[in-house]
């Protein structure tokens, strides 16, 4: 159209030619608030009563300062329950121990109340701020908060009993309690030194094994369990957290792999008499306790026993009043065990419900006490995710899984006496991701549900999977914060690549906002590939929304997962056993190969970006495949698996004693001399995870051979890079790099 054409258009159709063209999407807008996900809704629970739901939602004006609410069933009516910052109305400066633990559980980026818990009878929430401990009678008419403990020391991970009349909490590594009536407060231990701690949970335990507390209530409110870790063993890692305006040397207890662990001591506290009596843990020291549970009586605890390879677990039984123990069943592999949260005891009959991967998919059994197999309540070629509920009285068990696709999360559900384990009922209905949270009875629960078009939505289920009520409806129409780029929203396409081994490689692709068939376009590879997270989910994510980015600016955007990720199978996870680095690499190249024999692909500008595990990834790629990819960047990398945690990495790779083999083929700095393509190196200069050692002796050998790279380092920050502001810093740095590197609005014919 020339422009005398368009001077000679009406005012009127000018207007709707302007406001038919989406915005465009910024990282600026991505990083800032209100969220374009819409509401920042987080750990939703159903009440006790089942009456209610509470979530922690955000600020429009301010996304990180999280509030608590609250959703009435039967008004219909969701409405703030407390706000943070009329409880606390200055910030805390976080101690030491909190800020690792927000670190561990990645909400380092937030602030208020991020933290919630009901007492068993619906009475009291319970929730952490500023270092202290604070609850709110919901049977009161006028609802006040009332702050329970009041003291310079930093108070975390407070658990209300069962009965409502005690609070645990950890204060300077002793576990405590407070008396919720009388706010009366006193030590229940009192054995804590440097590097004994009493309830608290390890490094290990919060950063690999999804254990964040180390104590737990009896059922009855009147024990409490609690781990106590020696620390002693564990060398003393002197590494320096450059801030902004000095050097911090900082002594932490790191486990590298193949060095020494904690030990344990398994406690169970009278909390009238104060005595404790200790469970037998066996004669072996050298092992990892990863997770604890009550039996329904209150007189016995379980806790499973991991060897320190990870190829035996054992759930074991323990007697309170004496501490004698037995063990009720062992899992064994000759790889790993992956460890689960699918222990249920239940109530009215001597059985539980437990998860196994010994027929190559987690899926559910039913035991009795004297750990025989009763019968298996699920098979198939699919994986479990997680039990979500038990109703005995309806005898069914809900479960989420990948059965209709590893692209996909489910509700399911299961009857306790079913003789066909391999025919199982679907419960939630729309394609995508289902975040499931049964009511204590499994007659309700609340679905977090999203996909790669969908925001976030939090909605009240039956059991039936019938909606009964929103509680956030999240409609992505023109007033959502995400509205103004609907239009340019660009779709993901889901798909699978055979690799000559046989074996089935999940992938999505985004094609860019101007993208023409008959055109060759560069490729943004973005890769994790590590065994704890897929890429390819039918999810929404601020992960998703810098595809989205990335693929406005005129890239493909590319996915895939790689043998070694969860969700297709044992076998397909143990292809990795002492493989790091390498069947990795192998299966993402199948995906580069496929990328390259597409006609729309510039097969010259491929590049790939990761962080944390997909940092590896990236280094991996350019050092062992070089001349395939025109750029990579990598953010907080692995490079020395002999750096990182012993159970993480021993859990993948043994001992660096045991197979050195695997530890020097999986070694980054192996192949450093082989790199020749473009690298932008970014790391935090604080992170206590994956050590800045890690990029330090990147840097040095690169350096050594005169290779030129590009770098940015970001003092004060950890792992995640978490403020705003840096990490905004870190996504302009990235799109600069390969803005520079893969030319995208350079038309290849």
């Amino acid at each position: 159209m020339t422009a005398r054409a368009i001077l000679a258009l009406p005012l009127a159709l000018l207007v709707s030619l302007a406001s038919a063209q989406p915005d465009e999407l910024s990282l600026e807008r991505i990083f800032d608030s209100p969220d374009l996900a819409g509401p920042t809704l987080r750990r939703a629970e159903l009440s006790p009563a089942g009456d209610r739901v509470t979530f922690l939602k955000g600020r429009e004006d301010d996304r990180s300062l999280l509030d608590l609410w609250e959703y009435h069933i039967a008004d219909d009516s969701t409405r703030v329950l407390v706000a943070a910052d009329e409880v606390m109305t200055e910030e805390v400066e976080l101690s030491a121990a909190e800020q690792a633990r927000r670190e561990r559980a990645r909400i380092a980026d937030l602030r208020g109340i991020v933290d919630y818990r009901w007492s068993s009878d619906g009475r009291w929430l319970l929730f952490p701020i500023g270092g202290d401990v604070f609850v709110l009678d919901m049977q009161a008419e006028a609802r006040e908060v009332r702050q329970l403990t009041d003291s310079d020391a930093f108070d975390t991970d407070p658990q209300i009993a069962p009965d409502g009349r005690h609070v645990a909490f950890v204060r300077e590594r002793e576990l405590w309690l407070v008396e919720i009536e009388s706010g009366e407060a006193q030590p229940l231990t009192d054995s804590a030194t440097d590097t004994v701690a009493n309830g608290m949970a390890e490094f290990i335990a919060q950063e690999e094994m999804g254990r964040s507390t180390g104590f737990w209530w009896s059922p009855t409110g009147d024990h409490v369990a609690f781990l106590q870790i020696d620390e002693s063993p564990v060398e003393v890692t002197r590494r320096y957290e450059v801030q902004a305006d000095r050097i911090e040397m900082v002594e932490q207890r790191y486990p590298y792999a193949g060095t020494d662990n904690v030990t344990y001591r398994l406690g169970v506290a009278d909390i009238e008499s104060g005595e404790i009596e200790w469970m037998d843990i066996g004669e072996e020291s050298d092992i990892y306790i990863p997770r604890v549970k009550w039996l329904p009586n209150g007189e016995q605890l379980s806790f499973q026993r991991q060897s320190r390879d990870q190829q035996t677990l054992e759930l074991v039984v323990a007697n309170i009043d004496d501490g004698e123990a037995r063990t009720l069943l062992t899992e064994t592999s000759e790889t790993w065990i992956n460890l689960h949260d699918d222990l249920h005891f239940l109530r009215e009959m001597p059985a539980f419900v437990w998860s196994s991967e010994r027929d190559g998919f987690r899926h559910l059994y039913l035991y009795d006490y004297e750990g025989e197999r009763l019968r298996r309540l699920t098979e198939g070629q699919w994986q479990v995710d997680s039990l979500a509920g038990v109703d005995e009285e309806m005898g069914m068990v809900y479960f989420t899984a990948s059965e209709v696709s590893t692209t996909e999360k489910h509700l399911y559900r299961q009857s306790l006496i079913t003789r066909s384990p391999e025919v199982v009922n679907r419960v939630s209905r729309r394609s995508g991701w289902h975040d499931i949270a049964m009511d204590r009875d499994a007659r309700v629960y609340v679905d977090t549900f999203s996909n790669s078009r969908q925001p976030p939505q939090l909605s009240l289920h039956n059991v039936d999977g019938e909606r009964l009520a929103w509680l956030v409806e999240n409609r992505l129409d023109d007033d959502h914060p995400y509205g103004p780029y609907r239009d340019g929203h660009r779709p993901t396409e889901f798909g699978t690549i055979v690799a000559p081994q046989g074996h089935e490689l999940h992938y999505r692709l985004i094609r860019p906002a101007d993208f023409d068939p008959e055109a060759r376009h560069p490729v943004f590879v973005h890769v994790y590939g590590g065994p704890t997270h897929r890429m390819v989910t039918d999810s929404w994510s601020r992960r998703m929304l810098i595809d989205q980015y990335m693929a406005r600016r005129g890239y493909l955007v590319f996915s895939l997962d790689n043998r070694g990720v969860e969700r297709q199978g044992k076998a397909f996870q143990d292809a990795a056993w002492l493989k790091l680095g390498q069947v990795e690499m192998a299966d993402q190249m199948v995906g580069v190969d496929w990328l390259r024999s597409q006609d729309f692909v510039d097969p010259d500008r491929i590049g790939i970006f990761g962080w944390s595990y997909g940092g590896y990834m990236s280094l991996m790629a350019l050092a062992q495949y070089p001349g395939e990819f025109a750029a990579g960047v990598s953010v907080a990398p692995v490079t020395d698996w002999t750096l990182y945690d012993t159970h993480y990495t021993e859990r993948y790779m043994g001992k660096p004693q045991d197979q050195a083999e695997a530890y020097e083929s999986g070694d980054v700095l192996n192949y450093t001399d082989e790199m020749t393509d473009p690298l932008l190196l970014i790391h935090g200069m604080a992170d206590d995870n994956v050590l800045f050692t890690h990029s330090t002796r990147l840097m040095h050998d690169l350096q050594a051979r005169a290779f030129p790279f590009e770098l940015m380092t970001y003092p004060g920050e950890k792992h995640a890079i978490a403020g705003e502001g840096p990490r905004l810093h870190v996504y302009r740095t990235i799109t600069d790099f390969f803005d520079r590197h893969l030319e995208p609005g350079k038309a290849e014919d």
